[in-house]
């Protein structure tokens, strides 16, 4: 591959920093609603670890290719709250600044004319942007009265 702009560099460590800050925020989710007793939902987060490592790999795989060490430079801390719903609205903050990220990466990557990137960065946004729907249906599905599993948080 050819030289890659520095900003696209940029880029892809912020969203490796981003990624396996979201395994560690839904790994953490699945063993803490585990605890409440909601099985389904510790099931539910344990498939998005999967999604978001599978994600993290693509880019540690990304820039090898380029020949940059990935390396994440700081995960964020997992975020929590008193039941579902709460850590619902945490994630899809998460899954919003991902999208973000990567819609900015895409936009950049048009401007820079590095069609490769574009097209990387593309499939992983319009991923997050699939997640972050989901991720807004389940919260939906509560209702506007039903709250979810009102246990506390234990950390």
């Amino acid at each position: 591959m050819g030289a890659v702009h520095p900003r696209v560099l940029g880029c892809l460590g912020r969203a490796l920093s981003l990624e396996l800050s979201a395994v560690q925020q839904y790994m953490t989710q699945a063993s803490l609603v585990e605890l409440w007793g909601n099985a389904e939902a510790a099931i539910r987060f344990r498939r998005e670890t999967v999604e978001e490592l599978q994600h993290a790999e693509l880019i540690v795989q990304r820039m090898l290719a380029l020949g940059v060490a990935p390396a994440a430079s700081q995960l964020r801390p997992v975020g929590h709250a008193p039941d579902l719903a709460g850590l619902l609205r945490l994630d899809l903050a998460l899954e919003a600044d991902l999208i973000q990220l990567y819609a900015e990466a895409v936009r950049f990557c048009v401007l820079v004319g590095d069609g490769d990137s574009q097209a990387f960065f593309q499939d992983l946004l319009t991923d997050e942007q699939h997640h972050g729907e989901e991720l807004g249906d389940w919260l939906r599905s509560f209702g506007p009265s039903r709250h979810p599993s009102m246990e506390r948080a234990t950390f």
